[in-house]
């Protein structure tokens, strides 16, 4: 199939890929008076005495926000706001397909941070959770950071987190095939954007003590030109202050993680990696190595983003059943307890029978995922104090 051409055909046919259904009858006056005025009043100055019954009495409680400002859609980048609307409508049918979560897509027509976060902090009263879709680095940094400090619902870059909760539970269990432990093993991550500064900080959560972090000017290290949250990154990691390139880097690492560009990896570099290495080159829709060439090399275990391989690592296995948990128990915050707790859960669903090296991850319909990466995650708020329920 050419999913291109069928995807533009059948778009032409579905006029948008979601819609409002009601959940009340209105067939009668009793109906109309009930869901709508006079009745409507009494809800109406319950939530007035107490705001948190606009989670009780409204939609608010199941409902999220998938925002972007249309800058960095897909591997498209700046197309504009409307034009990731199709994209943002996906996410929303991925949301209520996989975590029976309710979600609306807003596009802001808007570059700059403050308005953004004003526009997002304006509205946040209508939604449970705010999803952060498509936006550029290093504008999205700061567009989260703000929003958490004055939100009082979790706010969530999938793009950033949302890939780091996948890689960390690819990894868990990779290093399971191969007999390794996260503490000693090196991790090279290629790409310094929003994806892999957060993978980083995940992977550092889960225990990874030894990583190095590589952009486009090389290994992130004083010296190097840098924006701020690359500067914070290079501040905890690469201990040794090694300087050099991508090849440099990847010599004796037991680990690679791409989210970078097309075929920048060759064969000699997985080679010069340590023995029974674990590549995850998600670069996409063409990785940085192709997976064949990568386990030709050497490679033990290969992950990529596409479906076409095994070990496909998509962001489906977690933001449904993560923004679930955290609606139910009513979240103030997505923090880093949960989304740890979400890596586990996820790498906990393949037992030790189903493990290999070309099983890692659970697939996306596997219909375990969402309400156990839901319960994890639920578990992981009341514990950390961020819920509410």
């Amino acid at each position: 199939m050419n999913y291109a051409e069928e995807s533009l055909r059948l778009h032409g046919e579905w006029k948008g890929k979601i819609e409002v259904i009601s959940r009340v009858p209105v067939k009668n006056k009793d109906d109309l008076s009930l869901a709508y005025t006079p009745g409507v009043a009494q809800p109406c100055l319950e939530i007035q005495k107490n705001y948190d019954r606009s989670f009780d009495l409204t939609r608010r409680h199941n409902m999220v926000a998938v925002i972007t400002d249309g800058t960095a859609v897909l591997g498209l980048g700046d197309i504009g706001p409307e034009a990731g609307m199709p994209v943002m409508e996906g996410k929303c049918a991925l949301f209520k397909a996989f975590g029976d979560v309710d979600a609306f897509p807003i596009c802001i027509r808007s570059k700059d941070v403050d308005e953004i976060v004003r526009t997002i902090y304006l509205i946040s009263g209508s939604f449970g959770g705010i999803n952060l879709e498509d936006i550029a680095a290093p504008r999205c940094f700061e567009i989260e950071r703000k929003l958490k400090e004055i939100c009082d619902i979790p706010v969530f870059h999938d793009d950033q987190h949302g890939t780091a909760c996948v890689v960390g539970a690819a990894m868990l269990n990779a290093l399971r095939v191969v007999g390794k432990t996260i503490d000693n093993v090196k991790v090279v991550i290629n790409g310094s954007g929003s994806a892999g500064i957060a993978i980083g900080k995940h992977l550092m959560n889960l225990g990874v003590k030894h990583l190095k972090m590589v952009d486009r000017y090389g290994i992130l290290c004083e010296g190097v030109e840098m924006n701020p949250a690359q500067a914070e990154m290079a501040a905890i990691t690469n201990p040794e202050k090694f300087s050099g390139t991508l090849a440099d880097a990847l010599k004796g690492a037991d680990v690679f993680v791409g989210v970078s560009a097309p075929h920048i990896v060759s064969k000699d570099m997985i080679r010069s990696m340590a023995e029974d290495p674990i590549v995850f080159p998600m670069a996409n829709p063409v990785p940085e190595i192709e997976p064949e060439e990568a386990l030709d090399a050497g490679a033990a275990v290969v992950g990529t983003g596409r479906s076409d391989h095994p070990n496909q690592i998509n962001n489906v296995l977690v933001f449904p059943g993560l923004f679930r948990g955290a609606l139910d128990v009513r979240a103030k915050d997505i923090n880093e307890a949960m989304k740890v707790a979400a890596s586990h859960a996820l790498a906990d669903l393949v037992s030790e029978e189903e493990l290999s090296k070309d099983y890692i991850l659970p697939y996306a319909f596997d219909k375990r995922v969402g309400p156990a990466v839901a319960e994890a995650v639920a578990a992981a708020a009341r514990e950390s104090g961020v819920a509410r329920l």
